[in-house]
């Protein structure tokens, strides 16, 4: 059988639609528009480093342009998403509920997410917790005195903070709503009155298929091991679901340059004639789906990337939180950033650029406005940028009011 051939940036193209990255925001940010970019992507992953913007808002400000920061808090306390365990803690649509409830009632599964023995030796306090929301309604892990002499660090969490975290991974708690990003938590039956886990539950099979299937889309074009990665699926039957798929036209294969065999998803099929060229220019999050299985983004963009802030500042190759530069269907470049909110100024400590890009003025032009946007949507008024790279030095500013 013949297989569609494909040009690498092709390839990169479609993945870059399937992920609503491929065209800049024509009009100013709806509500909806937020929803509808995290269904795109099936899951937005939840961080709390704050060094520029936090990584949710970061991820929907590549894709939808600037919004308010409490439409996800809205979203969430609305009951249009809910929170769990995904491909790490993730915002997840509240249809998709269905397909994490298994690993909920087998929260051992979980791994360190989930302390068994814990929940064991305090079952009475824990019992006295849950009582508690229920008569006095939703909590934080603030509402509770932390023990003296605690030491910093997960392991030494105060105890109330580590009953809630293994109630929310044993889905006995929701998160309903955030304060300054802090987790609200109520009883599930209280969130989900008419949840019935007998009329509703799936088995693991049958949510481990949709969350394939949600994969697939959500990738739009893939290698096998792309595909179980999105939701951390261990032991997925991904070879006989892919058959199946071919069978059913939900997939076709496709051979791409330099990367062989790859597997289309049939929503992209029609683009497949004339693949449109990107012409989207936005700074990623770390943690956004485009970068955050780094092996993919290596073989797809041929962008070795790692989160440096775990690591020693003299270690680092490149800085604390380096953001990829996304500019017209490649990952081009990187930047190592911080918001002085005190001084409303975005500042830049370095940017790279990739071996090999080609410095028009038109990426220097788009690389400019970028930084402009997103740092007016942070609230900052000006621009500056310590260490330019030798392509750039000259002919970009380092220093810009925002108008």
């Amino acid at each position: 059988m013949a297989f569609s051939s494909l040009s690498l940036a092709e390839a990169r193209n479609l993945h870059l639609m399937a992920q609503g990255l491929s065209r800049s925001p024509t009009r100013k940010a709806r509500f909806e528009d937020l929803l509808t970019a995290i269904r795109q992507m099936s899951l937005l992953q939840i961080d709390t480093i704050h060094v520029v913007a936090r990584s949710p808002w970061l991820v929907l400000f590549s894709r939808i342009g600037g919004h308010p920061a409490s439409w996800l808090e809205q979203a969430l306390s609305e009951g249009a998403l809910f929170e769990y365990w995904a491909h790490e803690a993730c915002f997840i649509p509240a249809d998709d509920y269905p397909l994490l409830r298994h690993r909920m009632l087998n929260p051992q599964a979980l791994g360190w997410k989930y302390n068994h023995q814990w929940m064991t030796e305090h079952r009475q306090e824990i019992a006295e917790l849950m009582a508690h929301i229920e008569q006095n309604g939703p909590v934080r892990s603030a509402d509770f005195a932390a023990p003296p002499k605690s030491k910093p660090g997960w392991w030494s969490w105060k105890p109330y903070k580590r009953h809630l975290e293994n109630l929310f991974s044993a889905g006995e708690l929701m998160v309903v709503g955030r304060h300054n990003f802090q987790r609200i938590y109520d009883l599930r039956q209280r969130v989900l009155p008419a949840w019935d886990d007998a009329l509703h539950g799936l088995s693991e099979d049958e949510a481990v298929r949709h969350m394939l299937r949600n994969s697939a889309r959500s990738l739009g074009i893939f290698r096998p091991e792309w595909l179980a990665d999105y939701y951390r699926l261990k032991r997925a039957p991904v070879a006989a679901q892919l058959a199946v798929w071919q069978e059913q036209g939900e997939v076709e294969k496709v051979e791409v340059e330099r990367l062989g065999t790859l597997y289309l998803d049939a929503s992209l099929a029609s683009a497949l004639s004339a693949v449109p060229a990107s012409t989207h220019t936005a700074l990623l999050s770390p943690f956004d789906p485009v970068v955050w299985d780094r092996r993919r983004a290596q073989a797809l963009f041929d962008f070795d990337y790692r989160l440096e802030c775990y690591t020693p500042a003299a270690k680092r190759q490149y800085g604390y939180f380096v953001l990829p530069l996304l500019h017209r269907g490649s990952l081009k470049g990187r930047l190592d950033a911080r918001m002085d909110r005190k001084n409303a100024c975005l500042q830049v400590h370095e940017i790279w650029l990739e071996a090999g890009v080609r410095i028009s003025e038109r990426f220097i032009a788009d690389l400019q406005r970028t930084l402009s946007r997103f740092a007016a949507w942070q609230g900052a008024n000006r621009v500056g940028i310590a260490k330019l790279p030798d392509g750039l030095a000259g002919r970009m500013a380092s220093h810009w009011q925002i108008d």
